[in-house]
C-alpha cells in the first residue's frame, strides 16, 4: 500500500497540473524497438506527425515527446516491446565481470534434421527494392548432405533481433571446412565450392544483409569474410605481397584463373579488381542490387592500425566483433577509412526520389543536405599534386592537428622538479569537432576583400602574424605551434577564434560556399553512440555525472585486462597493485573470460576510432600508384565527397577546441603544457594522475569545465601516459628535442598507433 505522503505527493502534483505523463524506455531501447519492427525513422515520423530528425532526438535522447505525442508513442512502444523483448538489457555502466550481450559466449550450435529443397539454378532470384523478398531459408550441410544437394540446416538461433529481409545478420567468417559463423552465434553451412557458387549463395540463401541506413539510400551488401582455409579452398594465393609499403595496390593479376572464372560467370569487379576486400557484382536488375563483399585475411584485409590482431581471433569471435562493428557503425567494405566515408553517404545519400511534374512519375533528384556534386576544388584548398594547384603561388590551407614541442628554456624550476609528466587524450577529437559543425554544401566563389563572416563556411587569406602568442603554449593558427609570419588561409573556424580572442581580423580574400550546413551531424550521432555503447560494454561509466576517479579507475582495469596475456598471476599482480582487489581476486575462468571480452571490446573500440580519424581523412584522399604524376587528376576526385576543405574544418575545430582547454588551464592555475602531439597534451605534475596539474572545481571533486575533463564521450579526456619528469626534460633538452606527448605512452604513438 502507498504511504500517505506518497499519496499527498500524488494529488499535489495532479492538482499543479504537473503530474507524470507516461514513461518512456531509454532512447536506445526506443531504437530498438523501432528497429525491431523494421519501421524506419522516416515511417514513426509520419505516424506521429513529427519530422525525421525529431524521431532521431527522441532516440539519441536529446528531446522528449510532448503531450499529446507523448502518450502515442508511449503506447507504440508498450506494444513493440510485447512483441520484440529485448533478450537481455546491458546498464549504461556495469562492473567488468559482468558479460555484455553483445560479447557474451555464442549459443552451442545445434544439428536439426529437416531438409529442405535445394533451389533448381544458382541464378541470382531477384525482385524490386520497393517490394524486397526474404531471401531463402539459410542451408546447412554436413559432408553426406553436400554430395546429396541437399541443403540441411544446423544453425543456432541467433542472440540478436534482425530484420525479416536480412535474417542472419550483416556477415559470416567462413572456415575452411564450408562452416560459416555469423552474428549471435548463428553457424551455417556453406556448399560452395568455387566463387562463384560462394557469392551466389550469399545473395540467394544466406540471409545476410543490413537495411538502409537512411530511405533514400540503399541496402548493405553481404560480406563474406574468408580465412585462411576458405581462401585456399577457393584457390586463392596465400599472400599477393609480402612488402606492406605496397599493400594498397594488391590485387590478383586480371589473366589468374579465379578471376577468369569469375568473368566466365558472369560477375564482374569493381575498378580496384580482385584484392584484400573484393567487391563482385553484377548489374543491377528490376530495381535490385545484386552485389557481395568479400574481406581476404590472409591478405590483411583487417589493418593492425585498426583492428589489432583481429585477423587471428577464432573464426566466432571475428563474427562476433564483426558483426558489433556492423550494427553499430556499418558493415565493413574496407579500410575503416573507406567505412568512414562510405558511413557518411549512407546516412545522407546524395539522391532521392522526386516526382517529375511533367509526367507524374518518380525520377532521381538531389538530397537535400547532402554532397550531391562534384565541384571544381578551390586552388589553395587542394593538394600540390592537384591539377588546380600547378602553377598556383597563392598559398595553401594548413589545418593540421598539433605537432608542438615546448621550448626547453620556458620551463620554470618548479616544473622541472615534479616528479610526473602525465599525457591526456581526447576522445576521439575529430568526432567531437565534427558535431554541430557548419561545412559547405556547394562550390566555392572567389571574393576579394570580403567581410569575415563567422557564419560563412570557406577558406579566408588572413594575415595572423600581428596576434601576440605565449611561447609556453602553441600558437592556435598554426599545426607547428609557431605564430604565424604574415598572410595564410585558414578556415571559418580558425578566423573566428582570432575573434574569440579579441583580435581584429581583415580577410585579404576568400573561397567561400553559399549553401552550408551540418553535414555530418548523423555521422557523428552514429558513431558517437557506438563508441559510448562500447565503452559501457567494457565497464566505463559514461553518465554525464560519473565521479571522474570512478572513470580513472574503470580505464585502467580495461586497460589492465585487454592487454592481459595467459599470465593470470602476473595480470592479478598488476590490478592489485592498481587497488582493483575485486578483481585480482576472481577465480582463474572468471578472470580469463573478462579478459578475452575486454580484448574483443578494445579491437571495437579501435576500429570506431579508426574510422572516425581515417574517414575525415579520406576526404582528402591522395593519388595512388607508382605511375602517378603530379597534375594528374585521380579517381578520388570524381566523387562528391572529395572535400579537402570539410577534412580542414574538422581539422582546425579540434585544433582550436585544444587551444582553448590549454589556455583555459593556464588561466585557472598557471600551468602550461610540455608538447602536444595530434590529440594528446602532456603535463609536469606532482602526481602519477592528471588531478595533480588540472584546475579543480571549488568542491575539489572534478576538474573545472572548460578544461580538459576527465570521461568517457568524446570531447573529454582519458590518461594516455605517464613518465618521470626527469625523462621528458632529458628529451626537451636533445639537440633534436623528443615530443613527449608522442612517446608518452614509452614509444612512438605515431608510428606504432598510426596516427
Amino acid at each position: 500500500m502507498p504511504t500517505q505522503d506518497e499519496l499527498f505527493a500524488a494529488v499535489d502534483a495532479l492538482l499543479a497540473g504537473t503530474e507524470p505523463g507516461p514513461q518512456l524506455p531509454e532512447p536506445a531501447e526506443r531504437a530498438r524497438l523501432r528497429e525491431a519492427a523494421g519501421v524506419t525513422q522516416a515511417q514513426l515520423a509520419k505516424v506521429l506527425q513529427s519530422t525525421t530528425q525529431t524521431v532521431k532526438n527522441y532516440e539519441n535522447g536529446r528531446s522528449t515527446p510532448k503531450p499529446p505525442r507523448l502518450e502515442a508513442y508511449a503506447r507504440l512502444l508498450e506494444g513493440w516491446a510485447a512483441k520484440y523483448p529485448a533478450p537481455e538489457t546491458v546498464p549504461a555502466a556495469h562492473t567488468v565481470d559482468q558479460v555484455p550481450v553483445a560479447f557474451a559466449p555464442a549459443p552451442a550450435p545445434v544439428v536439426p534434421v529437416e531438409p529442405e529443397p535445394e533451389p533448381a539454378t544458382d541464378a541470382v532470384e531477384e525482385t524490386a527494392d520497393d517490394a524486397p523478398q526474404a531471401p531463402a531459408t539459410p542451408a546447412a550441410r554436413p559432408a553426406a548432405a553436400r554430395q546429396s544437394g541437399q541443403p540441411l540446416r544446423r544453425a543456432a538461433r541467433p542472440t540478436q533481433h534482425f530484420d525479416g529481409q536480412f535474417p542472419n545478420g550483416p556477415l559470416v567468417v567462413l572456415d575452411g571446412d564450408g562452416t560459416a559463423y555469423g552474428v549471435g552465434g548463428l553457424v551455417l553451412e556453406c556448399p560452395a565450392t568455387t566463387l562463384a557458387q560462394l557469392v551466389t549463395w550469399a545473395l540467394t540463401d544466406s540471409g545476410l544483409g543490413t537495411a538502409r541506413l537512411n530511405r533514400n539510400g540503399r541496402d548493405g551488401d553481404p560480406l563474406v569474410v574468408l580465412t585462411a582455409e576458405a581462401a585456399a579452398k577457393f584457390g586463392l594465393p596465400a599472400t599477393l605481397d609480402d612488402d606492406p609499403a605496397t599493400m594498397r595496390s594488391q590485387r590478383l593479376p586480371e589473366d589468374h584463373k579465379v578471376v577468369k572464372a569469375l568473368a566466365r560467370s558472369k560477375w564482374q569487379l569493381t575498378r580496384r579488381g580482385f584484392g584484400p576486400w573484393a567487391r563482385i557484382y553484377r548489374p543491377v536488375k528490376d530495381g535490385r542490387r545484386q552485389c557481395v563483399q568479400l574481406a581476404v585475411l590472409p591478405w590483411r584485409a583487417l589493418d593492425t592500425r585498426a583492428w589489432g590482431n583481429a585477423d587471428q581471433l577464432p573464426a566466432p569471435d571475428l563474427a562476433r566483433v564483426l558483426g558489433v562493428y556492423a550494427q553499430r557503425v556499418i558493415t565493413p567494405r574496407g579500410s575503416t577509412a573507406t567505412c568512414g566515408l562510405e558511413l557518411m553517404t549512407a546516412l545522407r545519400p546524395p539522391t532521392r526520389a522526386v516526382r517529375d511534374e511533367a509526367t507524374g512519375g518518380w525520377v532521381s533528384g538531389p538530397n537535400p543536405g547532402a554532397l550531391t556534386d562534384v565541384y571544381e576544388a578551390a586552388p589553395p584548398e587542394v593538394l600540390t599534386e592537384h591539377p588546380a594547384a600547378q602553377g598556383w603561388m597563392g598559398g595553401f590551407l594548413n589545418e593540421e592537428s598539433y605537432q608542438w614541442i615546448r621550448p626547453v628554456e620556458t620551463l620554470s624550476e618548479a616544473e622541472m622538479v615534479e616528479p610526473f609528466a602525465v599525457g591526456i587524450d581526447i576522445n576521439t577529437a575529430y568526432l567531437a569537432a565534427a558535431a554541430r559543425l557548419s561545412v559547405g554544401l556547394s562550390g566555392p566563389v572567389h571574393v576579394r576583400r570580403p567581410d569575415f563572416d563567422r557564419k560563412t563556411a570557406g577558406s579566408w587569406l588572413v594575415d595572423l602574424s600581428h596576434i601576440p602568442t605565449d611561447p609556453r603554449l602553441p600558437s592556435p593558427f598554426t599545426p607547428t605551434g609557431q605564430p604565424p609570419t604574415g598572410p595564410g588561409w585558414y578556415t571559418t573556424t580558425t578566423v573566428a577564434y582570432a575573434l574569440e580572442l579579441g583580435h581584429d581580423v581583415r580577410p585579404i580574400e576568400a573561397y567561400l560556399r553559399e549553401k552550408a550546413g551540418a553535414y555530418l551531424d548523423p555521422w557523428h550521432d552514429r558513431l558517437r553512440e557506438a563508441y559510448v555503447t562500447t565503452m559501457a560494454e567494457a565497464g566505463i561509466p559514461v553518465e554525464k555525472d560519473t565521479d571522474e576517479r570512478a572513470f580513472l579507475a574503470a580505464m585502467t582495469a580495461h586497460r589492465l585486462l585487454k592487454s592481459a596475456g595467459a599470465d593470470l598471476d602476473a595480470l592479478r599482480t598488476a590490478l592489485a597493485a592498481e587497488g582493483l582487489e575485486h578483481l585480482a581476486e576472481m577465480g582463474d575462468d572468471q578472470l580469463a573470460s573478462a579478459a578475452w571480452r575486454h580484448h574483443q571490446i578494445a579491437v571495437v573500440l579501435s576500429a570506431v576510432k579508426s574510422t572516425v580519424k581515417f574517414g575525415i581523412g579520406k576526404l582528402r584522399e591522395r593519388p595512388q600508384g607508382l605511375n602517378y604524376k603530379p597534375g594528374d587528376p585521380w579517381s578520388a576526385l570524381e566523387r562528391p565527397t572529395w572535400r579537402p576543405d570539410i577534412r580542414a574544418a574538422v581539422i582546425a575545430k579540434a585544433r582550436v577546441n585544444m587551444h582553448r582547454k590549454m589556455a583555459n588551464v593556464a588561466k585557472a592555475n598557471g600551468r602550461y603544457p610540455l608538447g602536444v602531439n595530434n590529440d594528446c597534451v602532456v603535463y609536469a605534475s606532482p602526481t602519477p594522475d592528471p588531478f595533480g596539474f588540472l584546475p579543480l572545481t571549488g568542491s575539489g571533486k572534478g576538474v573545472l569545465p572548460g578544461t580538459f575533463r576527465l570521461g568517457a564521450t568524446p570531447g573529454l579526456a582519458k590518461v594516455e601516459g605517464v613518465q618521470s619528469m626527469l625523462t621528458v626534460v632529458d628529451w626537451l633538452e636533445r639537440d633534436q628535442p623528443i615530443n613527449p606527448a608522442r612517446h608518452i605512452k614509452g614509444y612512438d604513438a605515431n608510428e606504432v598507433d598510426g596516427k
